[in-house]
């Protein structure tokens, strides 16, 4: 099974390349008869990578959730779920040339640091891991990652486009870029899918903390900061669903969403302390 999860990656990896290539070339050329063969790729890849995942889950018994290298690839992976999601309510192609780019990129890292040996936990960690709530609990959480890190690029993207739109200054590259309604979607719909899969798993998380009477999990950094990305997006959704703020006020926030897991991704790399330590390579016993 380790064998076939290798080759699984690697063919993954190649036909992920081969659509960034595709996507490219339809971005810069507009070549839309390239945009099928980009999605096959695509599409293709991620299947590869879904089982290259499912079959070391099978080798080791369970999906690992300690290392750098899992981690990424975990997230290179629920970044395509969430782009051919978006994408299928959407219609528009242009962000595959930039989403499966970055997974791509994400799965080149994730492979020079296979050799990080992961974290060695202690038996309290332990006990709080022996769970198929835990395995949910990550997976969710990286699900909304991805999604919130859609929606905060393309809340980005939408303000220099505004930008250059009222500056009367476009350039060839943001010509070709989708229009500002389509990229306002993308961000609000990136985040109104992130959400939901976000709150289960803090519920997950939050239901295990109490489950194994762990002393004082609340005061654990990447919860505080878990906390907060929380408030903000939900404060972003309630504000454009229900009193239709100006797109430029939502992409700030969402803007502001983003930094905090940004931040709350390298808490959860750098900080050794709290009961999300398991996650820093290089510390445990």
């Amino acid at each position: 099974m380790e064998q076939l999860a290798v080759v699984s990656g690697w063919l993954a990896l190649g036909l992920l390349m081969a659509a960034t290539v595709l996507y490219g070339y339809q971005f810069y050329l507009r070549r839309t008869n390239l945009s099928w063969w980009a999605r096959f790729m695509a599409g293709a890849g991620t299947l590869a990578l879904t089982a290259s995942i499912g079959f070391q889950s099978t080798a080791t018994e369970g999906t690992v959730l300690t290392g750098p290298h899992n981690t990424l690839v975990l997230l290179a992976w629920a970044l395509l779920i969430v782009y051919f999601i978006i994408e299928h309510f959407i219609k528009v192609k242009t962000y595959g040339a930039f989403l499966v780019p970055l997974s791509v990129a994400l799965l080149i890292v994730a492979e020079l640091l296979s050799g990080v040996t992961p974290t060695s936990i202690t038996a309290e960690e332990a006990l709080l891991l022996d769970s198929w709530r835990v395995g949910i609990h990550v997976a969710l959480i990286i699900f909304a990652y991805a999604g919130f890190a859609i929606g905060g690029a393309a809340s980005g993207l939408y303000l220099v486009l505004d930008r250059q739109l009222k500056r009367h200054k476009t350039t060839a590259m943001f010509r070709r870029m989708p229009s500002l309604t389509q990229t306002q979607a993308l961000a609000r719909r990136a985040i109104a899918l992130a959400f939901p899969a976000y709150t289960a798993g803090i519920l997950l998380g939050t239901i295990r903390a109490i489950e194994t009477d762990l002393a004082g999990w609340w005061q654990d950094p990447r919860v505080m900061v878990s906390g907060i990305v929380f408030a903000v997006f939900g404060y972003y959704l309630i504000r454009v669903y229900r009193h239709g703020i100006s797109a430029r006020t939502a992409a700030w926030i969402a803007l502001v969403g983003l930094a905090f897991v940004i931040i709350l991704a390298v808490i959860a790399r750098t900080l050794p302390t709290g009961f999300h330590v398991f996650a820093v390579p290089g510390i445990g016993s």
